[in-house]
């Protein structure tokens, strides 16, 4: 007869023979050029401070020391490992993050979580560049130009969480023009003087319930509720300002968090609807994302940050303030592509004496022989120095009109000025010259042109020709590694300061990668890929 065992919890109590064959002391089965070994050397040394100051004095101490957490974590993400639950079953698992370990109890995906959210999220960004500094202390950043570009990654959102601006102001602007209507009415039955201005509407709405509140204690008014049953005077006033407040407060709470955007995401109010590369249903859909921000040195990155634009044109300039600060040093160049061109960026770098290798975003039209034979672009016309003049196909004279000034998003202004052709009356290459009723007017900039001229030289050069190239090699190269080759296609945290958390703490193992690669394959000093000859 067949006996049964009970099952129990403890499957050690089964009875099967086993003999021991791992060694006790995990040491061994760690290769000596294992990347684990130079992760765990390079952040042994860097100051936690921060990190320690972000637990209590009181209470127990953290089942696993802060320092291997933080290792733990950052191993994680240099080995495609995202998840709290995933990390947790590598711990417990995987030998080398046992190593990491040290003989500590593996922690579970909660403790993991709670540490990556509370205790790291504002202390990260301070060890990610001690790292970056580590390195240039190592003689493997060049300090000679700083490669830029950026991306933009799905946020952890819902995607039909949308809330547009221009629709909310819509709204708001119809229920304005009601509750004129009934404060009118109101200041007529109660004699009052009430007035709901557009600055000050909430707290104004705010008064009206006030008084109506009084109104219906001094009069005792009874509310009533119900299908057949009359509502006073005094409740329904009541009842309509009251509904007035509410979606007044819900229309100020969009307001405040647009934060200078066109629309937010309501899973994740930082998150803003942007065109993704990745367009699998080919129909221009928007996703919540955020447009991250890289900065590569040596095929190191040097530098990282969130921004809520779609553009990478109002990036540049706080990225770059933000780089220096964090980094201690200022690179004496910059390189990037046409997408970060503007005025604002110029002249910035020319007030930092820094010197630009920006890419003119018209840089490739002008290559094209339809470009070079449209008359109507101001490249193609002739002008006179002297005069201030453009000569247009006909011969005729655009002479300047006058000078307005505009203002960017970020409160740069500029001055633009406008010229017009003489007469453009009987033209016979009007139709292709312009769409203008009347005379052809070019509006130009000519601070921004002489900038531009001045990168556009820079990029021609042989430097510039070395430089081009490496930061299609370099930062392109490291957004391909970090999307494709580490599969990070989505943020699983939300909010902009986690992350940032979770960005930094990519970079941070993909440096630690790229180092390791470079120490086996002997390349360390090597900063930059050079220029192939052709034949």
């Amino acid at each position: 007869m067949t006996k049964y065992i009970k099952y129990h919890k403890n499957y050690t109590e089964f009875g099967e023979p086993y003999q021991l064959v791992l060694p006790l002391n995990l040491e061994g089965l760690v290769p000596d050029d294992d990347s684990v070994r130079l992760l765990s050397h390079e952040l042994e040394d860097l100051d936690y401070s921060l990190l320690y100051q972000a637990y209590s004095a009181k209470g127990r101490n953290p089942a696993v020391d802060p320092k291997t957490m933080f290792k733990i974590l950052t191993y994680a993400y240099s080995q495609n490992i995202y998840s709290s639950r995933k990390i947790e079953t590598a711990c417990k698992r995987d030998i080398n993050f046992m190593w990491l370990l040290a003989g500590q109890k593996a922690p579970d995906h909660s403790t993991i979580a709670r540490f990556r959210t509370g205790f790291l999220a504002d202390t990260c960004e301070d060890l990610f560049y001690q790292m970056v500094r580590r390195l240039e202390q190592m003689g493997e950043l060049s300090k000679e130009t700083v490669f830029i570009d950026g991306t933009k990654l799905e946020a952890c959102a819902n995607k039909y969480t949308f809330v547009w601006k221009k629709s909310v102001g819509k709204w708001e602007e119809k229920m304005f023009l009601k509750i004129q209507e009934a404060v009118t009415l109101l200041n007529r039955e109660y004699l009052q003087s009430f007035r709901v201005s557009e600055e000050t509407r909430t707290q104004d709405i705010q008064k009206i319930c006030c008084f109506i509140e009084q109104v219906c204690e001094e009069q005792h008014t009874v509310f009533v509720h119900g299908k057949g049953r009359r509502k006073s005077r005094n409740q329904r006033y009541l009842e309509l300002f009251r509904r007035f407040l509410e979606r007044q407060t819900v229309y100020d709470w969009h307001t405040a968090s647009f934060q200078r955007r066109n629309n937010y995401c309501k899973t994740d109010p930082d998150a803003t609807f942007m065109h993704m590369k990745d367009d699998h249903m080919r129909n221009a859909q928007l996703k919540p994302g955020y447009n991250v921000q890289i900065g590569v040195d040596s095929e190191y990155i040097v530098a990282a940050d969130i921004f809520q634009d779609r553009n990478d044109v109002w990036t540049l300039v706080p990225f770059l303030e933000t780089m220096e600060k964090k980094v201690g040093f200022r690179y004496p160049s910059v390189t990037a592509d046409s997408g970060y061109e503007s005025e604002e960026a110029y002249t910035y770098l020319r007030e930092q004496k820094q010197k630009p290798y920006i890419k003119p975003q018209t840089y490739e039209k002008w290559k094209k022989r339809s470009f070079k034979q449209d008359i109507s672009k101001r490249e193609n016309m002739g002008y006179d120095k002297i005069t201030d003049t453009y000569i247009c196909h006909a011969g005729k004279e655009l002479k300047p009109l006058f000078i307005k000034k505009q203002k960017s998003k970020s409160g740069y202004e500029s001055e633009v000025t406008v010229y017009e052709c003489e007469d453009c009356t009987g033209c016979p290459y009007k139709e292709r010259c312009t769409r203008a009723k009347g005379n052809k007017r070019l509006y130009i900039s000519k601070s921004f042109l002489e900038k531009r001229q001045e990168s556009y030289e820079n990029i021609l050069s042989e430097k510039g020709t070395l430089y081009r190239m490496n930061r299609s090699i370099q930062v392109e190269g490291a957004f391909g590694v970090l999307k494709n080759d580490y599969e990070f296609q989505r943020f699983l945290l939300r909010g902009k300061t986690k992350v940032k958390l979770e960005i930094l703490l990519l970079c941070m193992g993909y440096n630690l990668n790229k180092l390791h690669a470079k120490i086996q394959n002997e390349r360390t000093g090597s900063h930059l890929f050079p220029v192939k000859e052709t034949a």
